[in-house]
């Protein structure tokens, strides 16, 4: 009878933006905070929570062993700023507390982010390694999955045994990542030893030249799976998150294998490949001026293609807040019709189209009590439209049978433009996020998203990617780097140092 394995999984996932409000209990206890027997319950349930590397995790442990899953915490919330260090601490905590009331377990899971800072800790996700390892001690596996963002340390390579980063950014591979990482836990049951080597490159990748689908990060990513087998169990190329403004900032390379001498040498071929293509790296936006010309154009040409407008520098999904009103303004200003905007995070606002209830006209005050910067205020007549308590299943993407909760909800139309306004911060990953309120896209004759690059999976179907504009307005998460007040970052860095040399 073959044996069955105890396993312990949990995780913490936080994308820190280090120039965001910062990130709390609420926002968490909003979007995923799990443990014991609730985690076990949520990822037996039609449409989880909790990430899709957890999901695809035990999918792939229940098909290829007999296991029992040890639930530790699941806290996961999109991007934010750096996570409120008390909040951190007892997170961590409970984590050792469930570890060590567990009893010895075989091997852990974690699902990572990577890119998490805390208001004192720099390093949040080394230490949530180092708090495991502490108590499993030096021979039991310990292996995560991390996002193509990850800002890596090498605390993380040095207190796991395999590191697995996603390939595919829109993120459609978290499930395919975490069943990699059970398959690579069970070798290592069985003996495998792995050894990992790991190379930092000084070079911080704009967030709008990441996607995967094709240009130079698809090129660096390609070139590392080439070296898989023989070998080589595992090549993760993470980007990084290039507004973590932390001393971890950085593209990075790990590799794992098990020989230690091959896993090095791969390790700096792939980093000297994604060195030498550094200069691809580079960011177009078009100017709101022109863009506002554009949605106008399509307002009243019912002939042209309809077009997709990312709001790349106010994007839930890198830690924007998700409210800024240049594009509103502007398009508002300029008589769009036909448009559709959001996600927008206005709890305020959402709650007064509550009370009022559908069909009321009033007087739509956006951002009324937000001071963090690029929160402008902007205030239009208004008429409630549609309704939502904010619960929904995601139907494509990164999304796709997630459950996902707005909070309190509604569709306000501004002039010729309807804007969801929601409770909870999120970006525009689903067609859910408008289709909820009855909005049919395939008729808009321009959308805007509050979004950086993942709605591309889930929004692809109305909108191919030569209808899709990235607009040059300001914002949290801009991805023109040279405007970003860096504090923290190593330097010399490329390309803010664009004259730099290195070699791995």
């Amino acid at each position: 009878m073959p044996r069955r394995y105890r396993i312990a999984i949990g995780g913490f996932m936080l994308e820190s933006n280090g120039h965001a409000p910062v990130s709390t209990r609420e926002e968490f206890a909003a979007s995923v905070h799990l443990e014991g027997d609730a985690l076990l319950a949520d990822l037996a349930s039609a449409n989880p929570r909790s990430p899709t590397t957890l999901t695809g995790f035990t999918a792939e442990m229940d098909r290829i062993a007999e296991w029992q899953p040890v639930p530790l915490v699941m806290a996961a919330v999109g991007a934010s700023g750096p996570v409120d260090q008390p909040f951190f601490d007892e997170v961590v905590e409970r984590m050792r507390q469930l570890l060590r009331a567990a009893g010895p377990v075989d091997a852990v899971f974690l699902s990572q982010h990577g890119a998490a800072t805390a208001t004192v800790d720099i390093d949040p996700d080394g230490t949530v390694f180092r708090a495991v390892r502490e108590i499993v001690g030096p021979d039991v596996p310990v292996v995560a999955t991390l996002d193509l963002h990850a800002n890596v340390s090498p605390a993380m390579v040095d207190l796991a045994d395999i590191l697995v980063a996603y390939r595919e950014n829109p993120h459609t591979d978290m499930p395919e990542r975490g069943a990699d990482c059970a398959r690579h836990l069970k070798a290592m049951l069985g003996g495998m030893k792995p050894h990992a080597a790991f190379v930092k490159l000084p070079f911080i990748p704009p967030s709008t030249s990441q996607n995967t689908k094709s240009g130079p990060y698809a090129d660096v990513i390609a070139y590392g799976q080439k070296q898989v087998g023989n070998g080589v169990i595992d090549v993760s190329v993470s980007s990084g998150f290039s507004l973590g403004d932390t001393p971890k900032n950085g593209m990075s390379v790990i590799v794992t294998a098990t020989d230690k001498k091959q896993a090095d040498t791969v390790a700096r071929d792939v980093a000297a490949y994604a060195w030498s293509q550094r200069q691809r790296f580079i960011t177009h936006l078009t100017s709101l001026e022109r863009c506002t010309e554009m949605a106008l154009a399509c307002s009243r040409d019912p002939g042209k293609p309809s077009l997709l407008f990312a709001d790349v520098a106010d994007n839930p999904g890198g830690g924007g807040r998700g409210n800024t009103s240049f594009i509103l303004a502007a398009f508002h200003k300029a008589g769009v019709t036909g448009c559709a905007i959001g996600p927008v995070f206005d709890p305020p606002l959402a709650a007064e189209a509550h009370r009022l209830g559908v069909g009321a006209t009033f007087v739509a005050r956006f951002n009324r009590d937000e001071t963090t910067t690029f929160s402008d205020p902007f205030t239009a007549e208004g008429k409630v439209v549609a309704l939502s308590d904010g619960l929904f299943v995601g139907r494509r993407g990164m999304a796709a049978g997630r459950t996902l909760d707005m909070g309190p909800a509604a569709l306000v139309q501004v002039g010729g433009i309807q804007v969801v306004v929601m409770t909870h911060r999120h970006q525009a990953l689903d067609p859910m996020f408008f289709e909820t309120f009855g909005v049919d896209i395939a008729k808009l004759r321009c959308l805007v998203v509050k979004s950086r690059g993942h709605f591309r999976a889930g929004f692809d179907i109305f909108f191919p990617d030569d209808r899709i504009i990235e607009v040059d307005v300001p914002g949290l998460t801009t991805p023109v780097l040279q405007n970003v007040p860096w504090r923290q970052v190593p330097r010399p860095i490329y390309p803010l140092d664009p004259e730099m040399t290195w070699a791995p």
